[in-house]
């Protein structure tokens, strides 16, 4: 009986310590082996590594059903549930881990500036080290392919676009006033500091279907998450002076700045061609606070500016010039909401509200004031349903309220519109694997004063043609309002459309970066009328049309000479359009055909400085002779001007900052003013339209004072 007893026990040990082969081969989806991929029971000791054929074996005494898991790096993790009998000759096949750096993108008509994308052309800093732009975002990105450079205005004009048709957002939500107004041939400013902004995303075309009312471009700005310490910002400059501030607790922080511009002393240094009576005088204020949550983050920003100059502009009409006086105030604010909802959704929420007031005078006899009102509410929502699919929706709406006055010594008048629309949008992007991806969507519009509802498709996708290039396609329908001028007169003209045909090539490699882009516009709709000016007698219609397309070409390299950053830019542009009082179809007064651009950037050590230098190339621009029957037939000279800057660290926090804008003071020509009428001999006499000064000096001193000690102005600079 004993002897049984023990040989039952001995049974029993034996079947328990019985061990289990687990064994597979694993391969890639080309069925490639995987060599060195690591296989092992979660929660165990007992694994392998696949060996140059793939395969793997081991054994294992565990029981029942357990977990195996099989990782490579690149590659997604997999794993697989059974009982250990079953686990064996397995066929396991991993998918690239398509949250890899070295994934496709979709890059077509889409320029990054931002610290956290995977591929940036520009970066924030570039905003104010770019000798030309002046500290103004709208400058830096005027350096960048697909731009015209149209000095006398200072707005974006995309790829044969007017600048009426690129919108700017901040945090998602609609900019409806971002530049602030200006006279004739004096360009004008983004009203925005680029300070309080990390990341900047400017699409020339084929954009995402959750934008919409745009016919070019979008330009979005995102204000920082979360400063990495406190501190304040002291500015002295040439023309004015600012004063920045940030304060941060364990979930919350606040960012103010305020700044102070008045032009008098300069000019009576370097006095322009204008006439001042009182030259500019401008004071800014910004502020972002930050409310972080455990799912999420809340942002308030807000932003005030007034302005007023009064001055006399020659006129070739009139001996004693044309005397142009300007106010202006604005406050935008917008408040936006990003967060986590649970099983893999999240939400981005917002809501803008601009109140913007202009008045303008001429020749003390005619007075125009400009009253408008704006809002954009919208919400998106986006599903991850894995790390390949990714679905996103939402709706948005638009108000505006715009009212105009005119007043002079003959009569008054008042008129204006008050315009909704409403949009809804869908988009998915899908990554099939690291080689290719896709993103298609579409978005629906309701035009209220049209009362037109418009389908807009949207496409893009990208392949990796090698291991640092890639090719990307896009395609997508655009419909737009037209603009202020246009619906204070007429408020039931319809929408405006382009189809945009996009095809990119993206080069990145070890501190590198080359994009071409082919693309191709198609306008239709466009808005027409019968006058010189838009006025209640105008007859407006819709049967304007016109192409655009060109190429793009930019290179940046911050690796091949030492301490050097440059980038070379150049844009390749034929277009026409038949549109507004056009008697026939022609190349548009703001359109270059090719322009040219070359920005560096060099830290010298010794010096502890930084110096700058930008050039910017523009082949001359239509305009129309009346001396002669062709209808903007003409071009003026082409525009030529090198800028270069000088930043020098006194100590840790201590900056002189210089620039010298057409440092060599080239003569450039906007364009010309003809005489009304005749002289005795049939000739229309002219003059032309130079800018307000050749030339544009700033010295600036600034200081930060922060918690470590360490942070300065070279990070702004």
């Amino acid at each position: 009986m004993k002897l049984l007893t023990f040989i039952l026990a001995a049974l029993i040990t034996t079947l328990s310590l019985a061990q289990t082969t687990i064994s597979g081969k694993v391969t890639d989806n080309k069925n490639q082996p995987i060599i060195g991929a690591n296989v092992y029971l979660d929660g165990t000791y007992d694994g392998a590594t696949t060996n140059d054929e793939g395969n793997f074996s081991f054994e294992t005494s565990e029981t029942n059903t357990q977990v195996l898991i099989i990782s490579y790096l690149s590659y997604e993790t997999k794993t697989i549930a059974g009982d250990v009998s079953t686990l064996k000759n397995l066929q396991v096949k991993l998918r690239e881990d398509v949250n890899a750096l070295d994934t496709v993108v979709i890059s077509a008509g889409t320029f990054e500036a931002n610290d956290n994308s995977k591929v940036s052309v520009l970066k924030p800093l570039d905003v104010v080290t770019t000798a030309s732009a002046i500290g103004d975002f709208v400058g830096a990105l005027q350096t960048l392919p697909g731009t015209s450079t149209v000095a006398e205005d200072g707005r974006l004009f995309v790829r044969g676009g007017d600048a009426d048709e690129t919108q700017i957002f901040i945090d998602g939500i609609r900019v409806f006033t971002p530049y602030s107004p200006t006279a004739n041939n004096i360009p004008t400013r983004g009203r925005y500091s680029p300070f309080l902004f990390d990341g900047i995303t400017f699409s020339t075309g084929g954009y995402s279907a959750e934008f919409g009312n745009a016919l070019s471009s979008v330009l979005l700005l995102s204000t920082i998450d979360e400063p990495d310490q406190e501190k304040t910002d002291i500015g002295i400059m040439t023309v004015g002076g600012s004063l920045g501030h940030t304060e941060k607790w364990e979930k919350t922080s606040l960012s103010v700045s305020a700044s102070y511009i008045n032009l008098a002393p300069y000019i009576a240094l370097f006095p322009d061609r204008n006439d001042w009576k009182e030259p500019y005088e401008g004071a800014q204020g910004e502020a972002v606070f930050r409310q972080k949550f455990d799912t999420g983050m809340l942002k308030f920003y807000a932003a005030f500016d007034t302005s007023n100059f009064d001055l006399i502009q020659e006129d070739i009409n009139d001996p004693n010039g044309v005397r142009f006086s300007l106010k202006n105030r604005n406050f935008y604010t917008n408040a936006s909401y990003q967060g986590i909802l649970g099983n893999n959704w999240s939400i981005q929420s917002g809501l803008s509200y601009t109140i913007a007031r202009t008045d303008v005078g001429i020749n003390e006899n005619l007075n125009v004031d400009d009253s408008e009102n704006s809002a954009h509410a919208k919400v998106k929502l986006k599903k991850r349903f894995s790390s390949r699919f990714k679905l996103s929706f939402g709706l948005e709406h638009f108000t505006t309220d715009f009212d105009e006055s005119v007043k002079s010594d003959d009569f008054k008048e008042s008129y204006g519109f008050t315009n909704n629309n409403s949009a809804i949008f869908v988009e998915s992007d899908i990554i099939f694997n690291k080689d290719f991806a896709l993103k298609v969507g579409v978005r629906a519009d309701n035009y209220e004063l049209s009362n037109e509802f418009n389908i807009a498709p949207r496409a893009s996708v990208a392949y990796k043609t090698s291991k640092n290039g890639q090719l990307s396609l896009a395609y997508g329908d655009f419909y737009q309002n037209a603009n202020n001028g246009i619906l204070k007169f007429n408020s039931q003209v319809e929408t405006q459309n382009t189809k945009h045909y996009i095809m990119n090539y993206q080069y990145v490699n070890d501190g590198r970066l080359f994009r071409a882009e082919l693309y191709r516009k198609d306008y239709d709709n466009l808005v027409k009328f019968d006058t010189e000016l838009s006025g209640f007698s105008t007859e407006f219609d819709n049967s304007g049309s016109g192409y655009a397309q060109g190429l793009d070409i930019f290179w940046r390299d911050n690796k091949s000479i030492k301490n050097t950053d440059y980038w070379i830019s150049y844009s390749y542009l034929d277009t026409e359009r038949d549109y507004k009082n056009y008697p026939t179809q022609a190349q548009p007064s703001f359109a270059n055909t090719h322009n040219f651009s070359a920005v560096a950037k060099y830290w010298i050590d010794d010096w502890k400085s930084q110096v700058g230098f930008a050039y910017t190339f523009a082949s001359g621009r239509p305009y129309t002779d009346p001396n002669t029957n062709k209808f903007l037939g003409e071009k003026t000279k082409n525009f030529n001007s090198v800028s270069l800057n000088w930043a020098y660290l006194i100590s840790p926090q201590k900056i002189i900052y210089a620039s010298v804008n057409n440092v060599l003071a080239f003569k450039n020509i906007n364009g010309y003013q003809y005489a009304n009428t005749p002289d005795v001999n049939g000739n229309f006499a002219r003059r032309s339209l130079q800018p307000a000064a050749d030339q544009f000096f700033f010295i600036g001193f600034f200081w930060t004072i922060s918690e470590d000690g360490k942070d300065n102005q070279l990070d702004n600079l």
